[in-house]
């Protein structure tokens, strides 16, 4: 139950007002099964219509002086706060996260909204040294137009205000689709905007079929830009679909992060954050340790140590209190246990966990492998879940390959003392973001994103609009030329 229950909001949210749909999809609690609501499908006609919406909107909104956009999205984030608990509850009724974790979302998901309303005012223009006799120089940032925003399951409200604090801070407006899995987040925060005063048409979300949504914004030449988290594969594929339209494309995309521990890390340490790497949100997190690479001196030991950190993890509904809730559907519960057999066929060993537990099909016991070969999947694919693969290694430069060993680029977690060591594999190591003894990295502040096929672009930070402006460069001739002397 919610203290303010208009913020249950089973509708989309388009130019300002909820739409219905006849055509319905069932939203279900992971932990329980149970129907938390029937929201509305859109098709493509719906987000045609969004689209028609944030383009009617858009250049009003693009002319506000920044102050007023700024203090729209303060609005807003206060209203997030005031209401963190409704949204903390929401959320984990349709996602199954722990309420700790989802009160921690919001807080996360509001400090992106607080950040952006401040950087809405700055983004003043450049003056360039001139080239050109009689020539004054300037470079504008204007915003692009309507933006696209594609969100995943397993941060419903984050992963959205990241990317539309960004946009509407930079002028644009946006079409939100979320994931049919949690689109309730989405339309709670579609209401609190609503409140917040944003114009109709400025923020808008499709709630519907997926592939048909997204790929009518791909088409859409009015849609300038595109930003999207989830899986590499699905990346690839609005790649290709944006092509013909050339729009702006952010692509936050999959993770397969190592955990290198050397010999003189503060063992204690690096089990605490090996911990909070790999179990958070049930481990169904980007940012999620899969590989655990640790130095054969402290092999041994750091194995017994995390298992046994990870057998004493409590499971349960999110509404209760427990360290792990519910995987969010039946294949990612399904891939843990392909994960785990593939592991043990191929030598691994069992040191806990390993299946499904008897509170639900969708809760998967924290489970650590140890010995793990290179050639096992679990060493070659994103587990995404709570399942830790370790194996030791020897040097230096074993580790840095092993951990480069991955299509994927987004993070990568350091523990050791030695400076010039931290110093060496942060550079050596090939992620957009290097942990070095702790887990926690991210924040409004810094650029998120990674390399290789983790990505492009960033978000967050002052780099976070950039993908939602284009530079206009303008070139004034001031010169007199019918008085000018003869040189």
């Amino acid at each position: 139950m919610l203290s303010d229950m208009t913020l249950m909001r089973p509708d989309a949210f388009v130019g300002g007002e909820w739409i219905a749909a006849a055509a319905r999809f069932a939203v279900t609690d992971p932990a329980t099964g149970r129907t938390v609501a029937q929201v509305a499908k859109l098709d493509a006609g719906g987000a045609r219509r969004a689209v028609d919406a944030a383009q009617s909107a858009f250049g009003p909104w693009a002319g506000r002086v920044p102050q007023d956009r700024s203090a729209i999205l303060r609005r807003w984030f206060r209203l997030l706060l005031d209401h963190r608990e409704d949204l903390a509850r929401l959320m984990t009724a349709e996602q199954g996260k722990p309420l700790s974790e989802a009160r921690g979302e919001i807080d996360y998901a509001a400090s992106f909204v607080e950040f952006y309303a401040e950087e809405a005012k700055r983004p003043n223009i450049e003056s360039v040294t001139s080239h050109l006799a009689t020539a004054e120089m300037e470079l504008w940032r204007e915003p692009v137009g309507v933006a696209a925003l594609v969100t995943p399951w397993n941060f419903p409200c984050a992963m959205i205000t990241r990317k539309a604090a960004a946009a509407l801070a930079a002028g644009c407006t946006v079409v939100v689709h979320p994931s049919a899995e949690t689109p309730l987040s989405a339309t709670a925060l579609a209401e609190l905007a609503r409140r917040a005063g944003f114009p109709a048409g400025v923020f808008n979300v499709v709630t519907g079929d997926a592939p048909e949504i997204v790929a009518e914004w791909c088409a859409d030449p009015r849609v300038r830009a595109l930003s999207f988290t989830g899986s590499t594969e699905i990346g690839k594929l609005l790649y290709r679909q944006s092509s013909d339209t050339v729009k702006r494309l952010v692509l936050e995309l999959g993770g397969h992060a190592p955990f290198i521990a050397f010999a003189d890390c503060d063992l204690d340490l690096a089990v605490d954050e090996a911990v909070k790497a790999k179990f958070a949100t049930s481990g169904q997190d980007c940012l999620g340790a899969n590989r655990f690479l640790i130095e054969r001196p402290i092999h041994a030991e750091f194995c017994r140590r995390f298992a046994d950190r990870a057998a004493a993890l409590t499971l349960g509904p999110g509404d209760q209190d427990c360290d792990l809730g519910p995987l969010m559907n039946e294949a990612a519960a399904a891939k843990q246990e392909a994960h785990v057999a593939d592991a043990l066929a191929r030598g691994a060993r069992l040191l806990t966990g390993g299946t499904r537990d008897p509170q639900g099909p969708l809760f998967f016991r924290p489970t650590v492998l140890a010995d793990v070969p290179a050639e096992a999947l679990i060493f070659r694919q994103e587990t995404f879940g709570p399942v830790a693969a370790i194996a030791p290694f020897d040097t230096e430069n074993e580790a840095a390959r092993i951990a480069n060993a991955t299509q994927y680029g987004l993070v990568a977690y350091l523990h050791t003392q030695d400076p010039r060591r931290i110093y060496r594999l942060s550079r050596a190591l090939e992620f957009g973001m290097v942990a070095v003894n702790r887990t926690k990295v991210t924040g409004a502040p810094i650029p998120f994103g990674g390399m290789k096929q983790s990505g492009l672009g960033r978000e967050g930070s002052r780099h976070g609009m950039e993908a939602f402006t284009d530079i206009k460069y303008v070139c004034r001739d001031w010169a007199d030329h019918r008085s000018a002397p003869e040189c």
